[in-house]
């Protein structure tokens, strides 16, 4: 499907000047204070998928691309969830070792066939991690599938959770074997439809498979414009049917959980209680940060700094902490 221009595909989502009108006093406060978060670039605050207060940092816009880095990991659950739904693949329980034979050690683990479409997704391959310490030495490898299979087992695939980038690159191959197109030619046609939604650009393996869960850029409305398609039930503005309803609840429960942070994970989605409310989130290093307040019909996207880790230097935390103030600032609206 061939995209309509960005800014036009901006100017048909949740219309909104680059600045919206704040809500409330008390809302606009809250994101005039959070420019003390120096990382901070961008925040969009959606409600009933209408912007009611957004804001761009240091000279940061609101259109411009930038490096949502894991928070990909979340669209390709979607991609994935509407692969099931079109009959392209089996399901989350589906095994991975007939999709990926040609690319599987010749003295593979046997625990290798066990592996699940489910266990990529909610990180429980049970092979070693290829993010973190090993994240460099994997992409330099020649071919990052084979790299990522050939992992050592420190786990029982479906047992704990081991975040790795190199699960979610499996699914993106996976798609791109099933479907015999590239990922991005998929998440085009069937994310396409919605309005506002564009992947500016994203990473390839040397194999040509785009990265599965990283080095994605994308604009922060886009990000929000598909944000705005969960918080909807997978329903389009539309009304076309995206993403199953089915798919959306499995993917926000809880399925296994981090140890770094204990919050619960389900399908590319965190989920974790931000200011009393269940929220469900999408997390990228630096602070790339989707967040889906279902109980107040609430989306809201916030970017930071790519080059600057959030865990590690309490970002993340701030960030959660700027979510509650913006939920607190919501309910003294009403």
């Amino acid at each position: 499907m061939i995209f309509l221009s960005l800014a036009l595909a901006i100017s048909m989502l949740l219309v909104s000047p680059v600045f919206a009108q704040d809500s409330t006093p008390l809302l606009a406060e809250v994101l005039e204070d959070a420019e003390r978060l120096e990382p901070l670039e961008t925040v969009i605050v959606a409600q009933n998928g209408e912007i009611i207060a957004e804001r761009g940092y240091n000279g940061h816009g609101l259109d411009a691309p930038t490096n949502i880095k894991s928070a990909s990991k979340t669209i390709i659950s979607a991609l994935v969830g509407i692969a099931i739904e079109k009959g392209i693949l089996d399901g989350a329980d589906q095994k991975i070792a007939p999709i990926l034979r040609d690319d599987l050690p010749s003295n593979a683990d046997a625990r290798i066939e066990d592996i699940t479409i489910g266990d990529l997704l909610t990180m429980r391959a049970g092979l070693e991690p290829t993010s973190g310490v090993n994240y460099g030495r994997w992409v330099a490898s020649d071919n990052w599938v084979r790299a990522a299979l050939s992992r050592p087992f420190v786990d029982d695939p479906g047992a704990g959770m081991l975040y790795s980038t190199g699960s979610s690159h499996l699914l993106s191959a996976i798609l791109t074997q099933q479907t015999g197109r590239s990922t991005l030619a998929n998440a085009r046609e069937w994310l396409g439809v919605v309005p506002g939604f564009a992947i500016a650009s994203w990473d390839r393996d040397p194999q040509g498979i785009y990265l599965g869960g990283n080095q994605m850029a994308m604009p922060p409305r886009s990000l929000l414009a598909f944000g705005e398609l969960y918080r909807s039930g997978g329903l389009a503005p539309d009304g076309t049917r995206v993403i199953s309803q089915a798919w959306i609840e499995q993917s926000w429960s809880p399925h296994t959980r981090s140890i770094r942070t204990g919050d619960s994970y389900g399908y590319g989605w965190f989920l974790r209680n931000i200011g009393g409310e269940d929220t469900r989130f999408a997390w990228g290093f630096g602070g790339q940060m989707l967040y889906i307040v279902p109980a107040l019909d609430l989306t809201v996207v916030m970017t930071s700094d790519e080059t600057t880790g959030a865990a590690n230097t309490g970002h993340r935390d701030d960030l959660h902490d700027l979510l509650a103030e913006i939920i607190a600032a919501i309910r003294d609206a009403k």
